[in-house]
């Protein structure tokens, strides 16, 4: 099949854009609002952008707390959300009115992140401070009107917990990451192998 997005029907009973680009990282966005309330909601358009230096960015889809409180504060922070935070971060993509804190809704504890004004999640092995480096509007082709932005963070910070490294490496099946798949599907990543890059003399 084939179909042009911004004009056709793709036909089928849900849509599978996202289905097609799988398995995503999960963003699990930490934010305070300039009134002191934190906010902690799941991004699956989410990704590092670069290695050296770090930067991250995460989608929101249309406008959101996470990304008016960063534009607000200068700053989030990403935590990564894995198998036994599941049910929590499910939780905290409910739609929460502005001034409940996901946190404690979620049932997690917050912890003082170390260079910038938001908090982390306390039970998360890794949390990634960031200082809002840029927010981009979207602009289709089409001239419909889009309400999404992407935030781009410089990663200022990191918080790995000793219990997801062995032999001098982050791995995987202790971290266990939640990703995401189509529709209201997740994945955990079960197998993973080493493939060395090519040397050309």
């Amino acid at each position: 099949m084939f179909y042009d997005p911004r004009t056709e029907s793709h036909g089928l009973p849900h849509n599978p854009w996202l289905a097609l680009i799988v398995p995503r990282p999960i963003g699990w966005i930490s934010t305070i609002s300039p009134d002191g309330v934190n906010n902690l909601a799941p991004y699956s358009c989410f990704n590092a952008i670069t290695g050296r230096p770090p930067f991250v960015m995460f989608s929101s889809d249309g406008v959101k707390d996470s990304v008016t409180n960063a534009e607000a504060t200068g700053a989030f922070c990403v935590n990564i959300a894995t198998y036994d935070l599941r049910e929590a971060m499910n939780q905290s993509s409910a739609p929460y009115p502005a001034d409940v804190d996901e946190f404690e809704a979620s049932g997690l504890t917050p912890a003082p992140c170390t260079n910038i004004p938001a908090m982390r999640v306390a039970e998360s092995p890794v949390a990634i401070e960031c200082r809002l480096s840029q927010v981009l509007k979207l602009t289709p082709s089409t001239g419909q009107i889009c309400t999404n932005k992407i935030a781009i963070g410089e990663v200022v910070g990191i918080h790995i917990d000793p219990r997801v490294i062995r032999d001098g490496r982050v791995d995987v099946s202790l971290l266990k990451p939640l990703g995401r798949m189509g529709y209201m599907e997740y994945t955990v990543p079960e197998v993973s192998f080493e493939m060395l890059r090519p040397q050309i003399d």
